[in-house]
């Protein structure tokens, strides 16, 4: 037996944009988090892999272990994950992006108007040619002149 009722799921689009806005930041959040878990087990890694196993242990740029600028860099890379998820995509998100969109369209409307303007100026159409039809009219011609 099948159901005679079905629900109907219409989002209104205004609905599905705040939707899909959400799973985007979700998603970006979720990747920071991860990124962030990586970034410690690397970390410890590193370390063990240094002072424990010893490798590496002759390489000290700058005077300081190798692990520290590994985790400097990495850490470096995070901070910019971070500001990229927290800060530039709230300041520069998918509104900003859609303001940008409108201003460069109407911009370049405002550019084909102008060159449509100088197009008419420089060649205009001929003005009266073919105002009227008597030009097509032919008097032997019996299927124009009907």
């Amino acid at each position: 037996m099948s159901s005679t009722h079905t629900k109907s799921s219409k989002i209104d689009p205004q609905q599905r944009s705040l939707i899909e806005n959400a799973q985007r930041r979700i998603k970006q959040k979720k990747r920071l988090t991860a990124h962030f878990v990586v970034f410690l087990a690397g970390s410890i890694l590193f370390i063990i892999l240094n002072l424990v196993l010893k490798f590496g242990e002759n390489f000290r740029p700058f005077n300081t272990d190798w692990f520290v600028w590994a985790i400097l860099a990495w850490f470096f890379f995070l901070l910019i994950h971070f500001i990229n998820v927290f800060l530039i995509n709230t300041f520069m998100g998918k509104e900003w992006e859609e303001k940008q969109l409108e201003k460069l369209v109407e911009k370049q409307q405002l550019k084909i108007e102008q060159l449509q303007q100088k197009v008419d100026k420089e060649h205009p159409l001929p003005q009266g040619r073919f105002q009227d039809d008597s030009d097509f009219k032919k008097p032997d011609n019996p299927l124009i002149n009907s």
